[in-house]
């Protein structure tokens, strides 16, 4: 089979399509024909050599991808809820790569699919779903009519924290360029904040629920240390990056008794890429897809992915669909 994989860390170009062995399902495992896979910060972040929680985990050639969609071919013996031929979507093994023709991972990595979707809507989907299911619905726990304000709500994990906080009945401010404004008020935003434009923390206030969803680091602190005035007494402020906060911004919280939590944590993927189906099912939550590329032009997707101002997803296609 053919396999996107790396042999030294770098620019784009350093993703090769290579020949590599099909693997075998272990016991509780399936094997997954892959259709399409996303593209995520964590890939081009990998793909140069890592950050200083990854480097020491990465160990070249190694293959790249952290969801996909696909088709289960076959199945390990312990595996009982999936059959051959069903539709899935998921995330790979751990740093084992979903730019694949074909892929084995645990089945409590994928559910079925959303009825009403393609196989790239679906790839775009898992690895950002996790992140937005588990900061907004399992930890933040919104409410109806709760105030949610979400940092970069028109990215692959901030639009889908838009649409879950909505579906829950929240009422909801997003951050984003002017470009993204009738993007997000078409989602359900009730508003949107231009921030190259306007500061967040002078137009908005006793917010029930502060989301990180920008995806960059570099200004994590600054803004997290902004949005405390924003939080109500007692609010939560949720953060989307493997990078705890400082001291300073935890003590700043602690005045308001607010709490800080880490999205993507203890997360059962089955179960929530489970209940995001249903929620897509049921037109209450829409995978937004900005580009669809050819894995024949997966440096070309990276550079895109790395200028951080896609809106949703971008999607590599492994193979079209029947």
């Amino acid at each position: 089979m053919k396999a996107i994989r790396i042999y030294e860390f770098g620019e784009p170009e350093v993703m090769k399509i290579v020949e590599v062995e099909r693997p075998a399902p272990a016991a509780d495992e399936i094997l997954v024909k892959v259709y399409a896979a996303s593209v995520n910060p964590a890939d081009y972040i990998i793909r140069r050599g890592g950050n200083e929680g990854l480097k020491p985990l990465l160990k070249l050639p190694m293959g790249l991808g952290i969801d996909g969609a696909g088709i289960v071919e076959e199945l390990g013996s312990e595996v009982t809820e999936f059959k051959k031929g069903d539709r899935v979507y998921g995330v790979p093994n751990y740093l084992d790569g979903s730019y694949t023709e074909y892929l084995a991972a645990k089945s409590t990595q994928f559910a079925l699919m959303p009825h009403t979707i393609n196989f790239n809507q679906a790839a775009s989907l898992p690895a950002c779903a996790r992140m937005a299911w588990s900061g907004m619905v399992e930890k933040a726990k919104v409410q109806p009519g709760q105030r949610v304000l979400i940092h970069g709500a028109a990215g692959g994990i901030g639009n889908l924290a838009l649409q879950f906080a909505k579906a829950y009945g929240a009422y909801v401010i997003g951050t984003a360029s002017a470009h993204n404004a009738d993007f997000l008020r078409e989602l359900g935003a009730d508003e949107v904040i231009d921030y190259n434009t306007q500061k967040f923390e002078e137009v908005v206030s006793d917010m029930d629920v502060v989301f990180n969803a920008t995806p960059t680091t570099t200004v994590d602190e600054a803004l997290r240390l902004r949005s405390v005035p924003v939080l109500k007494e007692g609010g939560i402020f949720v953060c989307t990056h493997g990078v705890w906060p400082s001291e300073e911004f935890k003590g700043l919280l602690a005045r308001k008794k607010a709490t800080v939590l880490m999205a993507g944590v203890d997360i059962n993927h089955q179960h929530c890429f489970t209940e995001v189906a249903k929620l897509i099912d049921a037109g209450k939550v829409k995978a937004i897809v900005s580009k669809v590329y050819p894995w024949e032009r997966a440096a070309e997707a990276h550079r895109d992915s790395e200028t951080k101002h896609v809106r949703g997803k971008i999607v590599l296609q492994i193979r079209q669909e029947d």
